[in-house]
């Protein structure tokens, strides 16, 4: 008697795993380690599960069937293995798998306009057609809801493919949750950080941003658990650094620099902007008066081999807009309106020059000692 594998399928075609109704080949249960010695054959069974109910009950069939129609003097008994199917880990859902570039907004320290500049940027950019998302990310100090007029606006739960989801706010084109949205505008927010983190971590994830072409997050001040948090979760597209040219804000811009580009974050730096670059009274767009130094962003930029984004003048609307919940940026017919336009023209070539010469940027693994 002759044995080959060609008759064992054939014999284990008789054979239905009662699971499904179907024979053990065409299931594809039978695994492609068939082994023939003489008259001992052994192969593997494949179940799905370890604790597949049927599993003695389909051996012992299998048994039977290769006895029967092959011969009963085949040596099979006891030599057909069981395997369970390998249940691979399943892969974490991408957060934000609609969302084209991921720009965080930071600054060294407190007071040099950042989220003024974020809060514009994002209007500039939605009015030249770009679908864009905002998430205040400053825990402690939220004040997105003001500057886009939206502090009484609730945001609500809805079911997106099955879960649940907070839907943004959205007001001038731009999505935009906040922490503000969630608290008492009155109180001072006292999280530990794992709480702030935490809350960050639920925005993003749980909101429903949809399709966007940019994403921007305006940090806190400084270097945080926040900021950690976020490279940790998202891969950052590039860091947007905001200062002014004071000579103390300039040597805390360095140190954002540092953060973002050094060896364990390695997110791009797409850039500088340096906010307050001169005061000019909006009777006279022609004069400028250098309140805070002269071309100090500039210098940084140059020195720093970094670009130069915009330089943003101080005049009373900007303080006004931003009480009113009226961005500047609405009226591109002010001398700030066009700041703004001409800084979101020069972040979208920026951002554009990043994507096609370097690789996509990865989540950060920082590991504590």
């Amino acid at each position: 008697m002759t044995l080959y594998p060609q008759l064992i399928l054939d014999a284990l075609s008789k054979v239905r795993y009662p699971g499904t109704g179907k024979d053990l080949v065409s299931q594809e249960m039978v695994d492609d380690d068939i082994r023939i010695d003489g008259n001992k054959v052994s192969f593997s069974l494949i179940f799905d599960k370890p604790n597949d109910p049927f599993i003695k009950s389909v051996v012992k069939a299998a048994e039977t069937a290769i006895l029967t129609y092959i011969s009963p003097e085949v040596d099979i008994k006891g030599n057909i293995q069981v395997k369970a199917k390998q249940q691979l880990p399943q892969q974490p859902e991408k957060l934000l798998p609609d969302v084209k570039n991921i720009i965080a907004v930071s600054s060294g320290k407190g007071g040099v306009g950042k989220s003024t500049v974020a809060a514009n940027l994002a209007v500039a950019l939605a009015s030249l057609g770009y679908k864009v998302g905002l998430l205040d990310a400053d825990i402690f100090g939220p004040s997105m809801p003001k500057m886009f007029h939206v502090e009484d606006a609730r945001p609500y739960m809805e079911e997106v493919n099955g879960k649940e989801m907070i839907a943004p706010a959205e007001n001038y084109g731009v999505k935009l949750l906040s922490i503000g949205f969630f608290v008492n505008k009155e109180d001072a927010v006292l999280w530990r950080g794992g709480m702030a983190s935490n809350a960050l971590k639920q925005l993003i994830g749980e909101g429903n941003w949809g399709s966007l072409d940019y994403f921007l997050i305006d940090l806190p001040p400084g270097t945080s658990d926040i900021h950690l948090t976020l490279v940790q979760t998202l891969a950052i597209t590039g860091a947007i650094i905001v200062t002014t040219p004071q000579e103390v804000a300039l040597a805390d811009a360095r140190k954002g620099i540092s953060m973002f580009m050094g060896e364990k974050v390695n997110v791009p730096v797409l850039g500088l902007v340096e906010n307050m670059a001169w005061f000019t009274p909006a009777e006279l767009p022609e004069n400028k008066y250098y309140l805070f130094g002269k071309e100090g962003g500039k210098r940084l930029a140059e020195e720093l081999h970094v670009p130069l984004l915009g330089q943003i003048p101080i005049v009373q609307s900007i303080c006004e807009g931003g009480d009113t919940g009226t961005p500047v940026a609405l009226n591109t017919d002010t001398v700030t309106g066009q700041a703004f336009h001409t800084l979101a023209e020069n972040v979208v070539k920026q951002v554009n020059y990043r994507n096609e010469h370097l690789a996509p940027t990865k989540k950060v693994n920082i590991t504590h000692r």
